[in-house]
């Protein structure tokens, strides 16, 4: 867990050096990139190119199992539908990690993190993370304790 648990850690990445491994076309008036989780096109608005580096990082650098995340898996929370926007599952098949993708130029804050934890309480997950593609912020959390703790890390896939 971190030094100071209450104070996000706003973690580089990298992520951009991803962007040429991206398969980008133009049809029409709309750039599209290819999904490599879900293998379809799809318009390129800031948060898909988010998506689309972050899963180039799980994959490539962390060693995620690409068939145990989903992209925009459909959720119930408090009797409304939600989609989310990267979710991992362990080996086990059970949530590990949740990630809420933000447009590059969207600030990073305690805030924002309270607002993707709301996602999290159908999951329970154990990590959850906010990107903006510039910055990460990612925390562990513990039910248990209802507390959480942000980490100077992405954590190793299980």
């Amino acid at each position: 867990m971190a030094t100071d648990p209450k104070q996000p850690i706003f973690l580089d990445l990298k992520l951009t050096r991803f962007a040429p491994q991206l398969n980008v076309k133009e049809e029409g008036n709309n750039r599209l990139v290819f999904g490599m989780i879900r293998k379809k096109w799809y318009v390129l608005q800031p948060e898909e190119f988010v998506r689309q580096l972050l899963l180039h990082f799980l994959i490539g650098d962390m060693k995620y199992n690409r068939n145990r995340i989903t992209v925009e898996r459909g959720i119930t929370i408090n009797d409304g539908a939600r989609r989310t926007d990267i979710l991992v599952f362990d080996r086990d098949m059970r949530p590990f990690l949740l990630i809420e993708c933000k447009a590059p130029g969207v600030k990073l804050s305690t805030d924002t993190f309270r607002q993707a934890a709301n996602y999290n309480g159908a999951l329970q997950v154990p990590y959850l993370m906010i990107s903006n593609g510039r910055k990460n912020v990612i925390a562990e959390i513990d039910y248990a304790a209802k507390d959480y703790a942000f980490l100077d890390r992405v954590p190793e896939w299980i």
